[in-house]
């Protein structure tokens, strides 16, 4: 069963108002990261301690800063964490977290007598650890896009693993600058779904090729663009019913999923979006243009 019935959409002919979309969301990012120095690291990344703290009522972030200011340890963030008696601090020292959680419950004790204070989670990383996951997650990134190429490169040919990996790299900028501009934090876990909008979108990709690639066997006689759009067309129910299914589920996530887990889903919803968008309006039309270059005219 098709979700859609036959289309017939030329789908190359809008490739460089596509381009124009593409370059003005990835610009906007480049732009974002550069006045910020670039991303917005966690603790993950930096080092430092990151605490979760329940408070029976409401609490004064004022008051709350004014303890731990008393202490000395370096406060980076103060926010309040789903609910307004739940507020999340990041700090920049790392020590042990027992005590320094026996030492930040008694300032916050005195600054809020009478209150329950329950820490519900205390997380501590050395700027040591810190700095060589930061290698590690940039690694692992380049490394899933250089094995992409090499795949791609083997199973297709060259020209389509230009295609593809210019989608990926495409859909990793976006997300990141939509991070950026939102001055949300990359975490361990947005890596994770980097790399998991990563497969997603070569996935969707792969499916639009290997059509080009039958088509390319079976209409010798027509022109490449024409093959393109149709095999674009051919296939573009089953990205519809890939990409509704799959965001609904990350959506579901990022609406009930709770505050640890709602900036990945956030990242896989801008991913599905993107990578959906970019499987036909960047991988496609990049190929299409490699092989009009490499392709003699004739005259």
């Amino acid at each position: 069963m098709r979700f859609l019935k036959e289309t017939n959409i030329d789908f190359l002919s809008m490739r460089r108002f596509g381009f124009v979309i593409s370059g003005s969301f990835i610009l906007a990012g480049i732009v974002s990261l550069l006045l910020q120095g670039g991303p917005l690291l966690s603790i993950d990344f930096t080092g430092g301690t990151l605490a979760q703290i329940r408070f029976e009522e409401a609490p004064d972030i004022a008051k709350v800063r004014s303890a731990l200011e008393a202490l000395d340890v370096g406060i980076g963030e103060v926010q309040t964490f789903g609910t307004p008696n739940e507020i999340l601090i990041r700090l920049q020292v790392s020590q042990n977290a027992e005590n320094l959680t026996t030492e930040l419950k008694a300032a916050l004790q005195a600054q809020f007598p009478g209150q329950s204070i329950d820490f519900r989670r205390v997380e501590t990383v050395g700027p040591k650890i810190g700095s060589e996951l930061k290698g590690k997650a940039f690694f692992a990134v380049f490394t899933a896009i250089i094995g992409i190429l090499i795949y791609i490169s083997i199973r297709f040919e060259l020209k389509f693993a230009i295609g593809a990996i210019a989608a990926l790299i495409h859909d990793v900028l976006i997300t990141l600058g939509v991070f950026s501009i939102l001055n949300y934090e990359i975490s361990l876990a947005i890596i994770a779904a980097f790399l998991t909008i990563v497969g997603y979108s070569l996935n969707d990709t792969i499916v639009v090729f290997d059509r080009v690639r039958e088509n390319m066997k079976l209409l010798k006689n027509i022109d490449q663009e024409t093959i393109f759009n149709k095999s674009i067309n051919e296939s573009l129910s089953r990205t519809i019913i890939t990409s509704l299914t799959t965001f609904a589920v990350v959506f579901i996530l990022y609406i009930a999923g709770g505050e640890v887990i709602r900036y990945f889903a956030f990242a896989m919803i801008v991913g599905v979006i993107v990578g959906t968008y970019s499987s036909i309006y960047v991988a496609s039309p990049v190929v299409f243009l490699w092989q009009q270059r490499m392709t003699p005219q004739s005259k």
